[in-house]
């Protein structure tokens, strides 16, 4: 579902695929080949948010802003199964884990932050990150392999998502 507040609409690209029981609210914009899956809820209602070309919101994630945090996800990056970003800037080529934490932060590029890890407000986590941890604390820098594992998995998503755009049908 799409929703209008006031003057501000959503921009989905129309190369992006949204599932029908998302939701995306008010001052949101959609990158090319993104994906947003089952139950995502992007609510740009106090501020922007925008999602980078080709990154993917995963199943029951969300994305919401503060009035003087608007949410950015960059590109290529993957927000997992319900994961929540509130009023953060997510670099590109990140991982936020499943049901991880993200409240009014910055991520650097080619980042993964942990399942069920909370990154609290006013973080700078810097490029090349591991964290995990509530609170989050960096643990280590990934290495090329894990950056590799990050960008694959979003070109997945991207093919995963054109999958779903030409042959889901509701039955």
């Amino acid at each position: 579902m799409r929703e209008k507040l006031k003057e501000k609409a959503p921009f989905v690209n129309s190369t992006a695929y949204v599932h029908k029981t998302a939701v995306i609210m008010g001052d949101v914009k959609v990158g090319e080949n993104v994906s947003i899956w089952p139950g995502a809820v992007l609510r740009g209602d106090i501020a922007a948010i925008e999602v980078a070309d080709n990154a993917n919101i995963q199943d029951n994630a969300v994305i919401h802003v503060n009035y003087d945090f608007p949410s950015i996800i960059g590109k290529g990056t993957t927000l997992g199964h319900n994961a929540i970003v509130h009023g953060g800037k997510i670099g590109a080529n990140c991982l936020i884990g499943m049901g991880a934490i993200v409240l009014e932060s910055e991520v650097g590029d080619n980042c993964i932050i942990g399942a069920g890890s909370v990154v609290t407000a006013g973080k700078k986590i810097p490029p090349g990150s591991l964290v995990l941890g509530s609170p989050a604390k960096i643990v280590r820098e990934l290495t090329e392999d894990e950056v590799n594992g990050i960008i694959k998995n979003a070109k997945e998503y991207i093919e995963l998502g054109k999958h779903y755009k030409e042959y889901a049908e509701e039955v």
